[in-house]
C-alpha cells in the first residue's frame, strides 16, 4: 500500500480539471493508495485576487479553457462576486472530523459547487446547498462548525502543512506557490510515499506521471485494465462522477479519452435503467441506478 498526501482547495480550477486523472488512479489502484486530503486554504479573502486583477467574468472566461482542455463540466456565467476559499476548507475539515468517510464526497461537492453554480464557496447558504447533495451528511451541522477552535486548529494545520514545499521537488520543478510569505504546495499536488521513501508529482499532472511514481514506488501493486463498461466505474465510488471522469478510467495507455463515446454509452445505461444522469454546468454527474 502506498500513503497519497493530496493537497488540494475546493476553489482551485487546476484541481478540480485533476479529477479525470485522480479518479483513474482510483479506478486502477484502488485500495492500494491510501488517500490523504490536506486543504491549502488558498485564500482567506478576497484582496489576494483582487489585488491581482480577477474578476468574476475574468475567472468565467478562463472556465472555458479549463473546459475545452480537460473535460470536466464549468457554467461560465459570471459569479456575482470574487470569493475566499478559506470557509469552504474550513467545511472540509468539519467533514472529516465529524464524518471522515464523506471527506471526499463533501470535498467533491464543494467543488462542483464552485465550477458549476454561481455560487460564492464564502456564502453559507452556498456551502449548506453543496453539502446536502452528500448522502448521510448534515449539511447545516457542518456549516455551522466551520467557525469552532478544533475546526478552526485543523484547518491552520492542513494550511502549516501546505507551506513546507521550500526546497522541495515541487519547488524544483516550479509546481510550488508563494502568495502568503510561505512556499506552499499548489493544488492539485500529490506526495506518494512508501515507508521511508517519498515521490512528488507537483501540481498538475497528466496521469502518466502518477504511473512512473507509482511504479517506481512499489511495482508489486496490482493495476487493473482501462474500463470496458462505464457503469462498472461508477460502481466503484461512492459518489457520483463526470462524464469525463469515466472516460478517463475506459481510457487505454496514453490514449485520449473519448469523452463522446463515454457520454454515449453513460446515456444508453440511463435508457437500460442502469446508471442516472443528473446535469451540472454545461455536462452531467453520472451514478448506478438504485
Amino acid at each position: 500500500m502506498l500513503d497519497v498526501i493530496h493537497f488540494s482547495d475546493p476553489g482551485c480550477p487546476w484541481a478540480y480539471s485533476a479529477a479525470p486523472a485522480h479518479t483513474t488512479l482510483q479506478w486502477r489502484y484502488g485500495d492500494s493508495l491510501r488517500w490523504t486530503l490536506v486543504t491549502i486554504g488558498l485564500a482567506e479573502d478576497t484582496k489576494r485576487y483582487a489585488n491581482s486583477g480577477y474578476t468574476p467574468a475574468r475567472s468565467a472566461v478562463n472556465y472555458t479553457n479549463f473546459r475545452r482542455r480537460f473535460g470536466m463540466p464549468f457554467q461560465v456565467t459570471p459569479k456575482p462576486g470574487l470569493s475566499a476559499t478559506s470557509p469552504a476548507c474550513r467545511a472540509v475539515v468539519a467533514t472529516r472530523l465529524t464524518a471522515p468517510e464523506l471527506e471526499v464526497s463533501a470535498f467533491r461537492a464543494l467543488q462542483f459547487a464552485q465550477f458549476t453554480t454561481t455560487g460564492l464557496l464564502e456564502d453559507p447558504a452556498t456551502l449548506r446547498s453543496a453539502l446536502a447533495r452528500v448522502d448521510g451528511l448534515d449539511a447545516d451541522a457542518i456549516v455551522a462548525r466551520i467557525d469552532d477552535p478544533d475546526v478552526r486548529a485543523a484547518y491552520e494545520q492542513d494550511r502549516a502543512r501546505a507551506r513546507t514545499a521550500a526546497g522541495s521537488p515541487t519547488e524544483f520543478q516550479g509546481r510550488a506557490a508563494n502568495t502568503d510569505g510561505a512556499v506552499r504546495y499548489t493544488a492539485p499536488s500529490l506526495v506518494f510515499q512508501n515507508g521511508s521513501r517519498s515521490l512528488e508529482a507537483g501540481g498538475f499532472q497528466p496521469v502518466e506521471a502518477y504511473d512512473v511514481v507509482i511504479a517506481n514506488l512499489d511495482p508489486t501493486l496490482e493495476r487493473r485494465a482501462p474500463a470496458e463498461d462505464p457503469v462498472e466505474v461508477l460502481a466503484e465510488f461512492p459518489y457520483p462522477l463526470a462524464t469525463a471522469e469515466v472516460a478517463a478510467a475506459m481510457a487505454e495507455h496514453l490514449e485520449d479519452p473519448d469523452r463522446e463515446a463515454t457520454e454515449a454509452a453513460l446515456i444508453a445505461a440511463v435508457g437500460d435503467g442502469r446508471a442516472v444522469r443528473v446535469p451540472v454546468g454545461n455536462d452531467a454527474l453520472w451514478a448506478p441506478a438504485g
